[in-house]
């Protein structure tokens, strides 16, 4: 069984300022604070809610 790919996203610009469904993808994402880093699985869903805000957060595989 192959392993699954993992995507860490970590909020690094606030969302104050940025609209109502910008903010509901963050706490989707499970970033409510600054400097949060969350783990998730790479795949088609997660990466469309990680564009949407990719001007707010950062990316990186593990």
């Amino acid at each position: 069984m192959a392993k699954k790919q993992k995507i860490e996203v970590k909020l690094v610009k606030s969302a104050i300022g940025s609209n109502k469904n910008q903010r509901g993808t963050l706490r989707s994402l499970g970033l409510r604070k600054l400097g949060r880093v969350r783990l998730h699985d790479k795949n088609d869903v997660i990466m469309g809610m990680v564009d949407k805000v990719s001007h707010l957060v950062v990316t990186k595989d593990v």
